[in-house]
Parts: structure tokens; C-alpha cells; sequence
């Protein structure tokens, strides 16, 4: 299958956009301050840090994905607010940390009546839909089963997708070999790829929306390339996994991987090309990102680690933003971000604000993006359930606990979280502990009856030595080497 590029036209666009100063795109953003942008969010499914080109993947090839990068501002330190997708899904939708909700301890939600998002919490699409803007779920949502949640409940107007965690990409079956695929609220029969499927919607939607006057926030959430380990335009894996567990440890190559990437990649192509030709390019936001690090063929590197752990490439994502009209290009930024930043950042570009009773854990990004502006310190702060695992971020420090095993480390100088620092810097690691455990005293509590996984010694070899995830909750009022602050310090 040919790639889908346009080399020349738009390498014509990007000599053009290169050759615009900072100001005079601050200039044009001032004439056009009274035009609402529209939002075109994809979300990739398990994409690892650096699975795209442009992160320096040499065995796949994103031209399209990376054009969005080309022509924006490529993010070095952004990070997923979890280690799995649904807790990470709360952040987004609602720009504060998951572990506020009852849904955010859930790791990863299942499929169970009475958990999900709740349809009165102000969502992004909800705060948009109040300011005038059309709003589309296209893909998947992961935040609640019907009849309580849905997309239709929190703020889209459309939705054209799966509910679960993840679906065969040929018989749009779930894991428990059950039909998920929808459109609004209605289950549906549809032949083809998911990929596609999802791809030629967006396009679809795009078409429709132009022709109405009002802005339109479009979240295209891809499955890819979360497992099944299904290559476009070969249904023999499909038919294998009929009867079979779908997250199948027995199945999968490198090849396989590139090939549900690059299939995503081409399907990025053609909602960018549908943009351009209904003259919408420049006042539409792109964003692309991932919902948390890679899986078992993703690349992580620089970092160690995958999706459900609190290591760098379990949380550490490729993140871009594309805004013509408002954004030089060819930028690299090292913000560190974090998934609930998009919320107050895409509210702000829309001349909106969070809701006051629901105030936002995230930044707007809105300065980095328009002005360069330098970066912001920030502090953030994780967990997760299995292996007892807790994390915090501050400036260029960041610990970390997986069981009773605790580090320090400077995850800019040692990306690899090799070299351990805590009795080093005793001080740092002392006052970030006692940091995290007063971020952690204002969350909900976990709960032995929420889900979490994470990868064993069965699963995957370089995990030796690592038991099946239990329900067990960890006393995370106590870090085994904790000492107590000293007099006079806070």
C-alpha cells in the first residue's frame, strides 16, 4: 500500500510556515482572537515513546504523524497521568488527577455497572459543547458501561466506536468475545479493519462538521496499536484468537507491530488531508499523543520500563501540537507535561475556563505553545496499585517505590533510572516523600476491589522473578526507609 504523503505540496507549506517569526504569528493570532479553534485530539493506544519516527523509531515510518510534529512543537518530557489506559482516560477527559474519582482507581476499568465517569463531572467535551463547539468521540472510550456512562452522557454528541479496553480489530469482538462497536448509543455490525473504520469516520465527520459554523472538538482515540496483534489486510490472527484470549502472550512479532503503527499513521494522513481541503488547517488544533508507555514490541528508549509500571517508559509519551495559526513550527519544548494539562490548555484556546467546583490538577500550556515560554517546574505525582508502586516528579528529580525498593533518581542526566541517589541526596529524597504523602492524604484511598495488572514472570521472560498482580492494598502511609523531617523543616 502506498504511503500516503504529499511531499512537494508540503514541503512548499513548510518552507513557507518556517519563514514566519514568532511575532507575526502572535500578530495574526491577535486578529483572529475571536475565532474559536477546533480540536482534532488523537490518541494513540499503547504507543511507546519512541515508536514514532520522529522519537527515532528507525524500523517504523510515520511521515504523517510526524508532520504534525514538523509543523508544531514536539514535547521531550511529556508523561501520561498512569501506567494504564482508563485511569490515564480520567485525567484527560476531566483535567485532574484520576485518583479523585472512584473510576480513576480502576486499573484498568472492567466491565461493571456501577463504576465509571460520572455524567454530572465537567468533562472536556461537556465544557466545550458549552462554548459553542460540536463535539465527536470517534474510538474508544474505556470510562464505563451503559446504561449509567457513555460518551452521549459526558458532553459528546457523537460517538462512533467501542466502549471496552480492546477489541479484535476484525470482529470488533471485546475480550469476552462480545460485540462492542457503536454508533451513538446503538450497537452496530460493520466489516473491516478497525483502524480504518475509524480513520474513514473522522474524515467523514470532519466533511460535516465544515459545513456548519460552529467549532467542533473531534477525539480520535484509536485502538492501535494496542493488542491483538492483528496486521491490516490479514484476518488469519483474527480468525486464531475466535475462541482465545485476545491479550495473547503467543502471539505478535516486531513486523506486525510496524505494520498496525504505520496503518494508524496513514489513517493520521488522510483526517489531516480532509482538514486541508475543507480549509480548516489553521485554525484547528492537532494534538497527538498516547494514553501511556509502550507494551511488550513498543520502544521505549532512552527509559526502562512498559504500560502498568511507574519506571520512565511506563509513562513517559510522545506528544505533539500542531496550531498554525497560533504555533511556529519545527519546535522541540522540554515542558514536563502530564495528560491532565490538555483540559485547562484546549479550554483556554476556546476562550473558556474549567468549571470552579471542579478545579483543574493541570497547566495550560497555552504560553509554551504560543510564546515559547521557558519551562515551568512542576511537581506531579503517581501510583499504582500493583507492586505497591508510588512516583513523584520534581524538577529533574524523581522517586519511585516499587514494592519495598526505593530510588531516587535525576531522570535527565540518568534516563535509564540507573544510578540511585537516595542516601546521596538524602534531603531531596526525604522531602519528596513527605510531598507525595501529603498529595496522597487529599486522594481517594485505593481499594482491594479495584482492577490492576501488571506484567509477570508467566508473561514476559524479562520479568523473572515478578508474581500476578493481587488485590492487595499497600500501607502507603509508610515508605519502608522514611525517616521523619527534622526540626524546623516542612
Amino acid at each position: 500500500m502506498a504511503r500516503f504523503e504529499r511531499r512537494d505540496f508540503m514541503s512548499m507549506l513548510g518552507k513557507t510556515a518556517l519563514a514566519l517569526p514568532l511575532s507575526r504569528l502572535a500578530g495574526a493570532a491577535d486578529a483572529a482572537a475571536a475565532t474559536k479553534p477546533n480540536v482534532l485530539f488523537i490518541l494513540a493506544d499503547d504507543l511507546g515513546y519512541a515508536d514514532l519516527s520522529c522519537y527515532g523509531r528507525r524500523d517504523i515510518s510515520t511521515p504523517n504523524i510526524d508532520r504534525i510534529a514538523a509543523e508544531g512543537v514536539r514535547f521531550l518530557q511529556a508523561y501520561a497521568s498512569s501506567a494504564v489506559c482508563s485511569a490515564t482516560r480520567t485525567a484527560l477527559i476531566t483535567g485532574r488527577y484520576q485518583y479523585r474519582l472512584r473510576l480513576g482507581l480502576e486499573e484498568p476499568v472492567r466491565d461493571v455497572p456501577d463504576i465509571g465517569l460520572p455524567p454530572e463531572h465537567p468533562t472536556l467535551p461537556s465544557l466545550l459543547k458549552k462554548a459553542g463547539y460540536r463535539t465527536a468521540l470517534v474510538g474508544k472510550w474505556h470510562l464505563g458501561a451503559l446504561p449509567k456512562f457513555g460518551p452521549l452522557q459526558s458532553g459528546y454528541e457523537h460517538f462512533y466506536g467501542f466502549r471496552g479496553g480492546g477489541v479484535d480489530y476484525y470482529t470488533h469482538l471485546d475480550t469476552a468475545h462480545k460485540k462492542d462497536f457503536w454508533d451513538g448509543d446503538v450497537p452496530i455490525e460493520k466489516q473491516g479493519y478497525m483502524t480504518d473504520l475509524l480513520g474513514e469516520r473522522a474524515v467523514e465527520l470532519i466533511g460535516t462538521f465544515a459545513k456548519g459554523k460552529a467549532p467542533f472538538l473531534m477525539s480520535l482515540h484509536f485502538n492501535a496499536p494496542h493488542w491483538p496483534w492483528e496486521p491490516p489486510g490479514d484476518d488469519s490472527e483474527s480468525k486464531r484468537l475466535a475462541d482465545k484470549n485476545l491479550m495473547h502472550h503467543d502471539g505478535g512479532t516486531l513486523k506486525i507491530y510496524e505494520q498496525m503503527v504505520e496503518r494508524m499513521d496513514y489513517q493520521v494522513g488522510r483526517v489531516l488531508a480532509a482538514l486541508e481541503a475543507q480549509g480548516l488547517r489553521d485554525d484547528t488544533i492537532v494534538i497527538f499523543t498516547s494514553d501511556n508507555g509502550g507494551e511488550r514490541f513498543s520502544d521505549t528508549w532512552p527509559f526502562t520500563g512498559k504500560k502498568s509500571e511507574l519506571l520512565e517508559g511506563g509513562v513517559r509519551i510522545p506528544a505533539m501540537v500542531r496550531w498554525p495559526r497560533r504555533i511556529a513550527p519545527g519546535r522541540t519544548h522540554d515542558q514536563v507535561t502530564a495528560s491532565m494539562d490538555w483540559l485547562p490548555t484546549l479550554l483556554a484556546a476556546a476562550g473558556t475556563s474549567p468549571d470552579a467546583k471542579y478545579p483543574t490538577d493541570g497547566m495550560s500550556l497555552i504560553p509554551v505553545l504560543t510564546r515559547n515560554a521557558a519551562p515551568v517546574p512542576r511537581k506531579l505525582f503517581w501510583r499504582y496499585k500493583a507492586n505497591a508502586q508510588r512516583s513523584a516528579r520534581d524538577g529533574d528529580f524523581k522517586i519511585l517505590k516499587i514494592k519495598d525498593n526505593t530510588f531516587l533518581f535525576n531522570v535527565v542526566e540518568d534516563p535509564l533510572e540507573r544510578a540511585n541517589l537516595r542516601d546521596r541526596r538524602r534531603d531531596v529524597y526525604d522531602r519528596m516523600v513527605r510531598e507525595w504523602d501529603a498529595w496522597n492524604a487529599t486522594m481517594l484511598a485505593e481499594t482491594r476491589d479495584s482492577a490492576t495488572y501488571n506484567w509477570s514472570g508467566t508473561d514476559v521472560a524479562d520479568h523473572f522473578g515478578s508474581e500476578p498482580a493481587t488485590d492487595a492494598v499497600d500501607d502507603v502511609s509508610v515508605w519502608p526507609d522514611k525517616k521523619p523531617p527534622a526540626a524546623g523543616t516542612k
